[in-house]
Order: structure tokens, then sequence, then C-alpha cells
């Protein structure tokens, strides 16, 4: 198994798609089988099923989880599967374009962009306390004088803000254009703030607002909630410290995503692998997830429109 560097951010997809579909799938791949029953495993492959995942955060030890992922895949595809942790976006990105990965975990903004350039497919993402849903807040000190949005606003010239990475899909894109269209955000060097930066990651964002070292931030309501867990359990004070000033629209979780040449029986058998954990060290790995459902394209159709308007298709 691999030694990881970085731990896995957590963030948490998932989506209601259909249950027929995936049981068209399943049919479609036990087709074959001897007196038309399903096969009980995948044929066996010589090739490595390459999975990347990006950084999001890194907080918690998940080794155990990631581990038992690679062997609970490598089962039921009967197969060694291989999770790397990717540097950055334009790295997995470039991967799935090229299909040079099986499998890749990443956000959503992140996911569109490989989707708009190759045709990469969302086929997996998973649930959080039984919803497939998450939001982007902007969260200041519980100390601070502001109440929501329009309150901190007001105070615009003197807020140092942060966000997470560029390309985060809560921890920029949906806060950024919010503030965009409330004139006060345009980029990095053209804003109203007394100071803006990128941090790269949601707990830090986090950690800087808890601290006061920035006024407010944009984070992920999934990774904050973990966050808040893992700091209850060692008797820390995250909770009582954060504010929340506004809370986006929902949006869909982080998909799973294969690149566009993958072929139908191979995605019927990662969805069934998927939807067949029961692990709670694996779904720690992501955010305390509940279970994996089947996703489809249609359901990041929102944050799509957020990325064409904001220009947020390509990545630097």
């Amino acid at each position: 198994m691999k030694k990881w560097l970085l731990t896995l951010g957590m963030a948490v997809v998932l989506t209601a798609c259909g249950a027929a579909d995936d049981q068209e799938s399943a049919e479609e791949s036990g087709a074959e089988g001897e007196q038309g029953q399903q096969e009980e495993a995948a044929p066996s492959s010589d090739e490595v099923f390459e999975i990347a995942v990006i950084p999001s955060q890194s907080i918690g030890e998940m080794q155990t989880g990631l581990d038992k992922l690679e062997a609970h895949l490598s089962e039921q595809l009967n197969r060694e599967v291989s999770v790397e942790h990717y540097p950055n976006y334009n790295a997995v990105v470039e991967a799935l374009n090229y299909n040079n990965i099986d499998l890749a975990y990443l956000g959503p903004l992140t996911y569109l962009i490989a989707h708009e350039q190759s045709g990469a497919q969302a086929i997996v993402t998973q649930l959080i306390d039984g919803e497939p849903y998450y939001y982007s807040y902007i969260i200041t000190h519980k100390d601070s004088e502001w109440e929501d949005l329009d309150d901190l606003l007001e105070d615009r010239s003197e807020v140092d803000f942060a966000f997470a990475s560029i390309s985060s899909t809560s921890g920029h894109l949906i806060p950024g254009l919010e503030l965009r269209n409330r004139g006060v955000y345009e980029s990095e060097n053209e804003h109203e703030f007394n100071q803006l930066q990128f941090t790269g990651s949601h707990d830090l964002v986090t950690t800087l607002v808890q601290d006061q070292t920035v006024d407010a931030g944009a984070v992920d309501s999934a990774i904050l909630e973990a966050l808040m867990k893992e700091d209850e359990q060692n008797g820390g004070t995250l909770r009582d410290d954060i504010k929340v000033l506004w809370q986006s629209e929902q949006l869909y979780q982080y998909p799973w995503v294969v690149p566009a040449q993958t072929d139908d029986e191979l995605i019927a058998q990662i969805q069934e692998a998927f939807l067949s954990i029961d692990d709670e060290e694996i779904f720690q790995v992501f955010g305390g997830a509940s279970g994996f459902v089947v996703a489809d394209d249609s359901q990041y159709a929102d944050v799509l429109e957020a990325a064409r308007e904001f220009d947020m298709l390509t990545l630097e």
C-alpha cells in the first residue's frame, strides 16, 4: 500500500440517480454468465486499476481507511488497485483527459473542467447523514460583530478574507460568484477587501478564522462539520468559535469520475463495488459518509452554470 504524505480531504458527495440505471448496468454485465446468471466477480486483469484523489485538506489519521478502500475495490474488481494522491487539480484533470487513470475523486468544479474538456463522467457520490448535498459557507469568528454577509460587506475595506483553493467549488467558485454579484470581488488582485488570500484548503481557512488571523473565509460545509466533530472528540471549541454568515443553495457532493472512454460494463462494476461498501473506516475517509450512491452528470448542472458565468472552466 502507498505511504501517504497527505491525508485525504473530506467532502462528501452523493446523488440519487437511478436504481434503474444501476440495475440495467448490472444485468448487462452479467448477461454472459452461465445459465443467464450474473457473474459474482469481475474478470481478472493484470493491469493496475489507478485511482487519483485531489488535495482538499489534511486532518486525522486516514491511512487505515484508505488501505481498506484499496483492498475492497481490488477484491470487487478482481485486480490490483492503486490510490494516488495527486499534487494539484491540473494533474488529475490531465490524467482524466488522457486516460492515464481509471477513476478520480475530485471536487465538482474540477470534474466539470474535465467533463468539458474530454467528456469525463461522474458515476458515484456519497451520502452524509442520508443526504447527497453540501453547501458553501462564509464564516467568521463568534466574537465578530457581523451577523450576516450584509453586515460583513458594510465593513469590507477593513476585512481580511480567505478562500480555499481557486479551483474549489465551495471554497471559491460559489462564494466568489456571490461576492462578485454583490460588486466586491472579481479576482485575487481586484476586490474591495483589505486583504484577500487563497489558503489551498478548507481546514486552513477554518483555522485562520478560528485564530482570528483572518476575519472571514469560505469553506465546504461538510468539511467544516467533520472538522468540528473531530475537534469535539479532542475537547476543542471549534464549533462554539465559528459563526456562519452566509450559506449557498444545495450543492451535490464530490463525484467519483471516470474517463470518457470507460465502457459501460466497467462503470457498472465500479458502481456496484462502491455501493457494497459498509466499512466505517472507509466512510470516515470521506467525512463520515453513510454510504455511496450512483451519480451522473446532470446533478452538477447548477455548478456548471456558475462556472460558465464566472469563466472557471479552465485551470491556470
